[in-house]
């Protein structure tokens, strides 16, 4: 396999792997002298984008010459990095034959650093996860979960054998302060700062000699709705995502935009109402005060119920229901509010919201927030934007942390969003 070759050119309008260009926008490649790697990794995201291709495909959707094509997958073939599939028959003229991603041709480790779980995944080249390791606590002690760290990593590395030295690199998804809104939780000033004085990037670097990539959690969980879900076809959308805190992350023109401090789309901090300015007044609450599963944990605990009934399917059935459905009637509001305010700056296509919890609340959650939506008064401003379900789940932050070092080694345009998730 060829490393990452960062000085390698940016194709500006370029969609990241796994996403398929708008018509105006196809990926296309280049036939000049020196761009041999790039034109690779266009060959390598057409294939991850539209699944097995023969060599005629691939040449018409990356704008390359058939005898191109062919010297490119004949030297990723050399590098076991694609395979073979059976011949069309049926034709005029030879039988076709289809050329795909080897799933066994590069490896990637994602892992997720959350306030009540962690999540450790294996993902192979074609995108499909392999294994998986979930860690549950209370909140992560430092002393505990480094270590486990360290033990999972190599316990995926190891579950390898041979292949082991096709893993191209480890992406860590974990909120930018993880020990943020403490008292929220119930924690100690101290089990805050032992947590917001760690650099967790360079704690994970420390553990392994391949190369770490961060992204705050939100951010890597958009990224994966970017390359394998609801991103393929809406180019500009809010993304928010809800777990033990709400959070988001902001996608325009197919691209993860970070802003200045790498904090763009972080929506649990946005006021809900006025601040009043008046001496001793108190501050708005924030959004994440009441768009939260903590909230809907509390609603629980107050009741003598199970909390993490937040997280699964209990959430709508008796006895949790009706204390779901009151979660469901207070979240809404403050959502629509989020979307019409990220409305009036940005015009968006649309708003993708995900969360960490069965599907039927979810979905009873969108449904309910559309109805907040139209009741809103959207004067001077367009229609509300689609809100559309995410396709992930639990799974995105980890799965997008994995995603981060396959991007970084194999797509042919790193301005997409790696650049700027590397700095945050």
């Amino acid at each position: 396999m060829r490393p990452a070759d960062t000085s390698a050119p940016a194709l500006h309008d370029a969609t990241p792997a796994g996403v398929a260009a708008p018509a105006l926008l196809c990926q296309r490649g280049s036939n000049h002298v020196g761009l041999r790697q790039f034109n690779e990794r266009a060959v390598l995201q057409a294939l991850r984008a539209h699944g097995s291709l023969a060599k005629a495909e691939i040449a018409r959707m990356t704008g390359l010459t058939p005898q191109t094509i062919g010297l490119i997958t004949a030297r990723l073939d050399a590098d076991q990095l694609l395979r073979r599939e059976a011949p069309v028959r049926g034709r005029v003229g030879q039988p076709s034959v289809p050329i795909g991603l080897n799933p066994d041709g590069a490896f990637a480790i994602g892992i997720q650093i959350g306030r009540r779980s962690a999540q450790w995944m294996l993902l192979d080249f074609a995108g499909q996860l392999r294994e998986r390791i979930v860690l549950d606590y209370a909140f992560p002690d430092t002393d505990l979960l480094l270590p486990a760290m360290r033990r999972h990593l190599n316990r995926l590395l190891d579950g390898l054998g041979a292949l082991r030295t096709r893993v191209v690199g480890v992406g860590v998804a974990a909120p930018l302060q993880l020990g943020g809104w403490h008292r929220m939780l119930g924690l100690t000033a101290a089990q805050s700062q032992a947590w917001n004085r760690i650099d967790l990037a360079a704690q994970v670097q420390r553990l392994t000699e391949l190369p770490v990539h961060f992204a705050r959690d939100t951010v890597a969980a958009c990224v994966a709705e970017l390359l394998q879900g609801r991103g393929r076809d809406i180019p500009s959308f809010l993304y928010l995502f809800m777990d033990t805190f709400v959070g988001g992350a902001l996608v325009l023109d197919s691209r993860l935009h970070r802003g200045l401090h790498g904090n763009a789309g972080a929506v649990a901090s946005l006021p809900l109402a006025v601040a009043q300015g008046a001496e001793g007044s108190a501050l708005p609450a924030q959004l994440i005060s009441q768009a939260s599963l903590w909230d809907l944990e509390q609603r629980l605990r107050e009741h003598g119920l199970d909390p993490l009934a937040a997280y699964d399917e209990r959430a709508l059935q008796a006895p949790w229901a009706a204390h779901g459905q009151a979660w469901i009637a207070r979240a809404a509001p403050a959502l629509a509010h989020c979307i019409v305010s990220a409305t009036a700056f940005l015009d968006l296509d649309a708003v993708v919201l995900d969360a960490a919890t069965a599907p039927d609340l979810l979905q009873a959650l969108v449904g309910r927030v559309r109805q907040a939506l139209h009741a809103c008064n959207w004067e001077g401003l367009h229609a509300p934007p689609r809100l559309e379900l995410g396709s992930i789940g639990s799974d995105a932050r980890a799965l997008g942390g994995a995603l981060l070092p396959l991007h970084a080694c194999f797509a042919p345009d790193n301005d997409v969003f790696l650049k700027t998730v590397d700095r945050l």
